[in-house]
């Protein structure tokens, strides 16, 4: 099992910047896919990010086309952090960010689909305004 806990949620102006943390602590070796996910106002939760970085010799990474080219998600394997940096923000970023995991197995591959994510963090806000 993993338990998640997120941090770096923070009120900021369009245009700006910020890094969201996700600190995973494991009771096992097992290996574990990551992906963030956000729940706007009013809306439900939806992708943002998902990433392979355990047991392979090179990360692989998948985006919401809303945020390709501003967002970027990687994971410090040695340290178990997953970050997510946030680029050029948008008003529409806005939202409850949570990071998830999934027990990577011979059966499983790298989902964007939130539902394939079994544990979750509880959430750090991000507010952008215009």
């Amino acid at each position: 099992q993993v338990r998640l806990v997120e941090s770096g949620g923070d009120s900021v102006q369009a245009g700006g910047s910020l890094r969201l943390s996700c600190a995973a602590s494991r009771d096992t070796d097992d290996a574990y896919y990551f992906g963030w996910f956000r729940q706007a106002p009013g809306k439900g939760r939806g992708l943002v990010a998902v990433i392979d970085a355990e047991t392979t010799s090179r990360p692989y990474t998948q985006y919401a086309a809303s945020v390709e080219g501003r967002f970027t998600i990687s994971e410090d394997t040695a340290r178990d952090i997953i970050y997510l940096q946030m680029n050029n923000v948008k008003p529409e970023d806005t939202g409850v960010y949570f990071c998830a995991a999934r027990r990577k197995t011979k059966l499983t591959i790298l989902s964007t689909m939130q539902e394939h994510y079994r544990i979750w963090g509880q959430g750090t806000q991000v507010t952008v305004s215009s």
